[in-house]
């Protein structure tokens, strides 16, 4: 992942009320839940902090009404916080003008809803060519970039369909593209395939992971589906009651819940294709050959059936040192969980 941080959040609050500023105002800024209650406000995003690295695929996920959506929708400024910062690349979008923002929308940021949002009166081309139409490309130049797009998604040969020929997945494909069309930097998605059948979100799954190996996008990705979560996230943030409540890797969440919530999401969390071989291998105890060993970085479902074949304890191998030894107890044990 990509250390260079291109969304920098820093304490946002977005409250629901009569007078959230002066409510904010008279608490100092840091109101607690007792507060909200009293005085009957709803504190939809309370005071969370984050970055997005480049590159990586960040997931904010929790249950209904866990302010994930709202969160996601203060980054772009669909609504605006009540308090806090936001740096998009060392500029502050909370101070961003009504047209600074119009720009930054056509030309940085790509955004995928749940609803695919399609014009049920235009093609697949000229769906997809729409935003680029809004930026005022001529027709060729624009076309020529969705056509890209329709290809890069597997929709090509059905440019000329309308919304209503299409399936649920093709659909989405499409909103996809028209995203992708503008080139965004950072791409924004929120419970997008959600209202899919789940062999088609599946299916779309496996896309969006295609996808984001070929153009290695910033990513912000809204589900409630843990298995989602840890399926696409290079770190999962998980939300309760409007609050960030732990934000890691999907193995650290596994491995190491913040509190009984977290736990609660992870519990059925099928460890063999999350949890890696270094986080369940033991310290080196003597000196010992190299010979059979393990990659550290192997998730431990492909080497589950090595180990447990083994007779002896693995060597456990990182830039070709051996770091670890891992033996058929601490696999059993991860994959099947502690005996009590």
């Amino acid at each position: 992942m990509n250390s260079d941080v291109k969304i920098k959040c820093r304490n946002l609050w977005k409250i629901f009320g009569a007078d959230p500023e002066s409510f904010m105002q008279k608490y100092k800024g840091n109101p607690s839940p007792q507060d909200l209650s009293n005085e009957k406000y709803i504190g939809a995003v309370q005071d969370v902090s984050f970055d997005v690295h480049a590159g990586e695929i960040l997931i904010i996920m929790g249950l209904s009404g866990s302010g994930k959506s709202t969160l996601i929708r203060c980054i772009t400024r669909l609504n605006d916080p009540t308090t806090g910062k936001i740096d998009y690349e060392g500029k502050d979008l909370l101070e961003a003008t009504a047209e600074e923002l119009i720009e930054l929308r056509r030309h940085k940021m790509g955004m995928v809803f749940q609803s695919f949002g399609l014009l049920p009166h235009r093609d697949v081309l000229s769906n997809v060519a729409f935003p680029l139409e809004v930026q005022g490309l001529k027709k060729p130049e624009r076309e020529a970039k969705a056509r890209e797009m329709i290809e890069l998604v597997g929709l090509q040969g059905r440019e000329s369909y309308f919304p209503r020929e299409l399936s649920g997945g093709q659909q989405q494909r499409v909103g996809i593209a028209r995203s992708l069309a503008v080139g965004p930097d950072v791409w924004f998605l929120d419970e997008p395939f959600s209202a899919l059948d789940p062999l088609i979100r599946a299916e779309m799954q496996d896309e969006f992971i295609r996808l984001q190996k070929l153009l290695k996008k910033t990513i912000v990705f809204i589900t409630h589906d843990f298995e989602e979560a840890v399926k696409l996230a290079d770190r999962i943030g998980i939300m309760k009651d409007g609050r960030m409540v732990q934000l890691d890797t999907p193995e650290q969440i596994v491995l190491h819940p913040a509190n009984e919530y977290v736990a609660e999401f992870s519990r059925n969390a099928p460890h063999e294709r999350i949890v890696t071989v270094r986080a369940i291998m033991q310290p080196i105890e003597h000196e010992i050959s190299a010979e059979n060993g393990i990659d550290a970085g192997a998730l431990i479902g492909k080497v589950a059936k090595k180990v447990l074949d083994a007779s002896e304890p693995l060597p456990v191998i990182e830039n070709e040192k051996v770091v670890g030894t891992v033996d058929r107890k601490a696999m059993m044990d991860s994959l099947f969980g502690q005996d009590e």
